[in-house]
C-alpha cells in the first residue's frame, strides 16, 4: 500500500518503520520538512515537504498527530483526501492527561464530520508506539482493533493490520470507537499509575467463533 503518515512523533515514527518493514511505500510528514526527513530516513520512508505533499499519492492516510489537533488537520487536508482511506490513530487525551476530551460519542466522529464523503476508520490507537514493531507476545498476536462505518475502508485497514503482524478485530461502527478510545486510556493509565514499561497490549482470549 501507499501510506501517508501525518505526524512524526512516537506513534508516527514507529508506524512508519513498521509499515516499511512490512513492504509498504511510506511517506511521512511532520511539523517541518527537516523533521520529516530525519524520521523518514530512520524508517526507510520518504520525507514530505508538508501534509499536502504527503497525501498526494497515498491510498491510506494515517493521522498520528496529537488528539487535540486531529480535527483541524483533517479539515485542512479534506480537499486532498477524496478516494483515500483515512485512519485516525489518535487518542483524545485532555491537557493534563487525566481524562478523555470528547465532544461526541467518540472523538473520531468529529474527524468523520470534518471529512464528509471520506471514509474514516479508527485504528492503531489501542497500540503503544513501542508495540507497533513487535505485535506479538510470545506466540500470541496482539489485537488490532478497528472501527468504522465504511465496509470497504475497513477491509483495507484490516489488511494493513494483518500485514504488520496484528490480529485484526472489527469492533463495529464508529460509535464503537468510543470503547477503543477508553481502552487506550485505560492502558495509558495503568502504565502511568503502576510505573510499567509501556509495553502492554490487548489480546482477546477464548473462542471467537
Amino acid at each position: 500500500m501507499r501510506i501517508a503518515i501525518i505526524g512524526a512523533g512516537n506513534v508516527g515514527s514507529a508506524l512508519a518503520a513498521a509499515a516499511v518493514s512490512a513492504g509498504h511505500t511510506v511517506t511521512v510528514s511532520a511539523t517541518s520538512a527537516q523533521k520529516a526527513a530525519e524520521v523518514a530516513a530512520q524508517a526507510g520512508a520518504r520525507g514530505a515537504q508538508d501534509n499536502a505533499d504527503a497525501v498526494s499519492d497515498a491510498e491510506v492516510v494515517v493521522l498520528a498527530v496529537p488528539g487535540s489537533a486531529v480535527t483541524t488537520v483533517a479539515r485542512e487536508l479534506a480537499p486532498a483526501l477524496s478516494g483515500k482511506v483515512v485512519v485516525d490513530a489518535t487518542n483524545p487525551l485532555n491537557a493534563a492527561f487525566t481524562d478523555l476530551d470528547i465532544e461526541e460519542t467518540a472523538a473520531v466522529q468529529s474527524v468523520q464530520r470534518a471529512l464528509p464523503g471520506v471514509p474514516v476508520v479508527k485504528a492503531f490507537n489501542t497500540v503503544f508506539a513501542g508495540r507497533l514493531g513487535t505485535p506479538a507476545e510470545g506466540s500470541t498476536k496482539l489485537d488490532g482493533y478497528y472501527a468504522g462505518d465504511d465496509a470497504d475502508a475497513k477491509k483495507v485497514v484490516a489488511e494493513l493490520l494483518t500485514s504488520l503482524g496484528f490480529r485484526p478485530i472489527d469492533a463495529g461502527g464508529l460509535r464503537m470507537a468510543r470503547a477503543l478510545e477508553e481502552m487506550a486510556f485505560l492502558n495509558i493509565s495503568l502504565n502511568a499509575g503502576n510505573n510499567w514499561s509501556w509495553q502492554s497490549g490487548w489480546a482477546l482470549l477464548g473462542p471467537t467463533a
